[in-house]
């Protein structure tokens, strides 16, 4: 889940802080109400699909946005408005749903799934299980460990969760000789690396495909390249290190700390992995894996593929639905009373409702932008200011946008909402395929949440290992670039294949 708008770890002193990704949100609604007064209308011929034809643009009478009804309207619109025949939203409208309720209850499900899932224990208690059996082998722990957080971040965006296995697992490397450092990154870079290379995230390469108008499934390879490649990458960049200050521990970026860190984790040593797994345990994590390979399968077209499999058709709607039946199958296996299958289920869709409302307020950009007949607009000048780029120029230049946007908007879920409406078509204007837009996208938020402050799980897990932020900058840093390389390699190819 790496997308809970969140706050910074504070550090001792008074420091600036960005506001809250609710804040920035709103404040971006009221300054695109004020520019409807100010930017012409306009609007692009369309193809019988509806998708804008690129030259068509011209202006049209505009309807500039009523400042402060359609500023607190908006985010209401967002999550429920209705797209009429003229391209009208408003939640009174009949027509087609343009507004991003699927997404915001989908996201709701999830939380209510995967607080299910974590009530059991059963996570957190594999990863210790498997701590615990490579007790004495734990040079091969960093490799094992990076892909099992990578596989997580991957697939459902593990994030916040992971700050349970800080502790641990750091106490199980110092204990081997290695450092706090060490420790932090098998799980800070395993799940940010596998979120930046995400197959199935819900909360980034989903959402920004369906406001993409693609299929979940589309530019799959590219983006496995890119976990498969960054996350070799990142075993190496940590496997070295730790080997440095296994033999000389003077090497430590920390090594001032080395004292005090072996007496603070000390204390959680003992009780690394003690618990082990249960039978019970076990078919909870082949439950919970199954939950998302049958997402996976559902949304996949395998028709269009020329694959003889049956195609399901799935969107949110249906992945929604799956994972309401899982979290129950789940709490069944748990042998969850009906209470604590429905409070656990409630309290992980609560820690959600964050990310729901993110969604709906950033969707409410787009709404006032299209009422206001400022969107094919603002898709013209962006049109005109990529003319001759070309696809790769046009692959590469998306991603060192989303850089800065991710840095503003951390949240996932709400850039790809403010972003995909304008990115996507953009991108059929030049010849690229959206998926690559998507994967340039995720790949920006991923790399930015590996580092940035108002990133909770960088702050909070550099808080729990002991790890100053500034340290942590000077060491990453050479990881980053690289893996900001792989991207533009990877996006440069697929736009040179598309």
């Amino acid at each position: 889940m790496s997308d809970q708008p969140v706050s910074p770890t504070p550090e001792a002193g008074p420091r600036f802080r960005l506001p809250s990704a609710y804040t920035i949100l709103f404040a971006l609604i009221v300054l695109m109400a004020l520019a409807t007064w100010l930017i012409p209308a306009g609007a692009y011929d369309l193809d019988p699909d509806g998708a804008p034809i690129p030259g068509t643009y011209h202006e049209v009478e505009g309807d500039p946005a009523r400042i402060l009804t359609d500023s607190l309207t908006a985010p209401i619109n967002g999550l429920y408005g209705i797209e009429d025949d003229k391209g009208n939203i408003s939640y009174y409208n009949s027509g087609v749903l343009f507004g991003a309720i699927d997404v915001a209850l989908f996201i709701i499900i999830i939380g209510g799934f995967l607080g299910v899932t974590m009530r059991t224990g059963a996570i957190q208690n594999g990863i210790g299980s498997l701590v615990a059996r490579l007790r004495g082998r734990e040079r091969w722990m960093i490799p094992i460990l990076m892909m099992v957080f990578a596989l997580g971040g991957s697939t459902y965006g593990m994030a916040e969760e992971s700050l349970a296995f800080y502790s641990l697992v750091i106490a199980v490397m110092i204990a081997a000789g290695y450092d706090a450092m060490t420790g932090a990154a098998v799980v800070l870079l395993g799940c940010g690396i596998g979120t930046l290379g995400s197959t199935i995230n819900p909360f980034a390469t989903g959402i920004a495909s369906g406001f993409a108008g693609i299929n979940i499934s589309d530019g799959l390879l590219s983006r496995l390249i890119i976990l498969v490649v960054g996350l070799a990458i990142g075993i190496f960049f940590v496997m070295r290190y730790a080997e440095r200050v296994r033999r000389d521990p003077t090497r430590s970026v920390v090594h001032e700390m080395k004292e005090a860190n072996e007496g603070h984790f000390a204390v959680q040593q003992d009780d690394a992995g003690a618990s082990g797994m249960s039978g019970r345990e076990k078919w909870i994590l082949i439950t919970f894996g199954l939950a998302f390979g049958l997402m996976m399968y559902g949304v996949i077209p395998w028709q269009d593929m020329g694959i003889g499999l049956p195609t399901l058709w799935w969107w949110f709607p249906e992945m929604t639905a799956l994972f309401i039946l899982f979290s129950v199958i789940i709490g069944l296996i748990a042998r969850m009373s009906e209470t604590e299958l429905t409070d656990s289920f409630v309290a992980g869709a609560r820690d959600l409702l964050g990310v729901a409302l993110i969604i709906g307020i950033a969707r409410g950009i787009t709404v006032v932008m299209n009422n206001g007949g400022v969107t094919d607009t603002v898709l013209n000048w962006a049109e005109q200011a990529v003319e001759g780029l070309g696809s790769v120029g046009f692959a590469v230049v998306a991603f060192l946008l989303f850089l800065p946007l991710s840095f503003l908007i951390p949240s996932s879920s709400g850039l790809a909402t403010v972003a995909m409406p304008i990115m996507a078509p953009l991108a059929a204007f030049v010849g690229v395929q959206a998926d690559l837009v998507v994967t340039a996208f995720q790949s920006a938020n991923g790399l930015m949440n590996l580092f940035i402050p108002t990133s909770a799980v960088v702050m909070g897990g550099l808080a729990i290992a002991r790890v100053p932020y500034g340290t942590y900058l000077r060491w990453v840093w050479p990881l980053l670039a690289m893996l900001g390389a792989l991207v533009i390699v990877v996006l440069g190819i697929g736009a040179l294949a598309s």
